[in-house]
């Protein structure tokens, strides 16, 4: 598969100003880690304030950590002047979220005119462990004028 090249130069630092503009993303502690064309890394510490009833990162939670993983991967490949926001996504939990910290990677599938389509691994680590425990696919609709804007 040929590499990803984004149309906007300064791809990274429109991603990072629109991530440190999600407050869902400060209020469940989550940080970006790592950036580049087709493909970004959003880590996010295990606690309590994320958790459900049976001690496991609530379902929700994952899935939110995930979009904004596939989100973002897409908007690394949009020219300037043009955002994206989820139209659509289907997440399979395959092992409950526990561990240290969550790990969502997001990556490019297709990046096309009006439609991105993106898939994003959520991994739990711990103990010196990782385990995928979610994988999403998710269809992004490219938005102009939603500059760095990503659902």
């Amino acid at each position: 598969m040929p590499a990803h090249v984004p149309k906007d130069t300064d791809f990274e630092g429109r991603v990072r100003r629109s991530f440190a503009r999600q407050g869902v993303m400060e209020t469940i502690g989550a940080v970006m880690t790592q950036v580049a064309p087709g493909e970004v890394e959003i880590a996010m510490p295990v606690s309590a304030q994320v958790g459900q009833q049976h001690g496991f990162v609530h379902a929700g939670i994952v899935a939110t950590i995930a979009d904004s993983a596939c989100g973002y991967a897409a908007l690394t490949l949009m020219p300037a002047g043009t955002g994206v926001l989820t139209a659509e996504f289907k997440i399979n939990l395959m092992a409950p979220a526990a561990g240290e910290r969550l790990i969502a990677r997001g990556t490019v599938v297709r990046s096309g005119r009006l439609l991105s389509v993106a898939q994003a691994e959520v991994a739990a680590e711990g103990d010196g462990q990782r385990k995928t425990v979610a994988l999403m696919t998710a269809t992004l609709v490219n938005v102009e004028g939603r500059d760095g804007i990503a659902d």
